[in-house]
């Protein structure tokens, strides 16, 4: 299939950007690591000996970044419908998280154990229409909401990947519903042009 200007523009723009660069300069997975690193050098979210949760791992920058952070004492458990290669000291499962028998597989790995951060960069496939797609991130959002109300210990983190739009509003309030503090994290590695935020949710209620 012959590339549009539009993907010729965007293949341009990824070799260039200075988080690509320096991704692979430093052995990263991905450019979203950074994005991790700049929230957790703010709001120290990944204790040692710290249990987490990464939802839409794969690659696994930011699982790298976790297992790094928490140390050998800590754990991480990463899942996504993408396959990822292995990163040592993180448990990964594929699958999809939308299914019940995926969840189950991710509790049992998890056992009795409270989780202090759940952190979900999870994306759907874009379709590219704004309003099937903004539903789809908030879905997935509301999913690992759903899941951090269930495992997170009472002084947890949940952070979290949408998009301003419909039902943003509805979300943050569910948000402010279950933690006692939520904050709005665009971190500098995260494109302008992107519409993506972090929204970070803590203590709860």
């Amino acid at each position: 299939m012959k590339r549009t200007r539009t993907s010729k523009a965007w293949m341009r723009e990824h070799i260039n950007d200075q988080y690509v660069q320096l991704a692979k300069k430093e052995g990263w997975r991905s450019r979203a690591a950074f994005k991790l690193m700049e929230i957790d050098d703010k709001d120290k979210l990944l204790k040692r000996g710290e249990v987490v949760v990464d939802l839409g791992a794969t690659p696994g920058g930011w699982s790298q970044v976790a297992i790094q952070r928490v140390g050998g004492e800590g754990l991480v458990f990463a899942l996504d419908l993408l396959e990822m290669e292995p990163i040592r000291g993180v448990h990964f499962i594929q699958g999809d998280f939308r299914e019940d028998e995926v969840l189950h597989q991710l509790e049992e790995k998890l056992g009795d154990r409270r989780v202090g951060l759940v952190m979900s960069d999870m994306a759907p496939n874009m379709s590219g229409v704004p309003l099937v797609d903004q539903a789809r991130v908030m879905h997935l959002a509301e999913l690992g909401l759903e899941f951090s109300r269930q495992h997170l210990k009472p002084d947890g983190a949940f952070l979290v990947k949408v998009f301003q739009g419909s039902d943003y509003e509805k979300f943050v309030k569910a948000l402010r519903e279950t933690f006692r503090t939520v904050a709005v994290r665009k971190p500098d590695a995260s494109r302008d042009r992107s519409p993506e935020i972090y929204l970070l949710g803590r203590t709860l209620r």
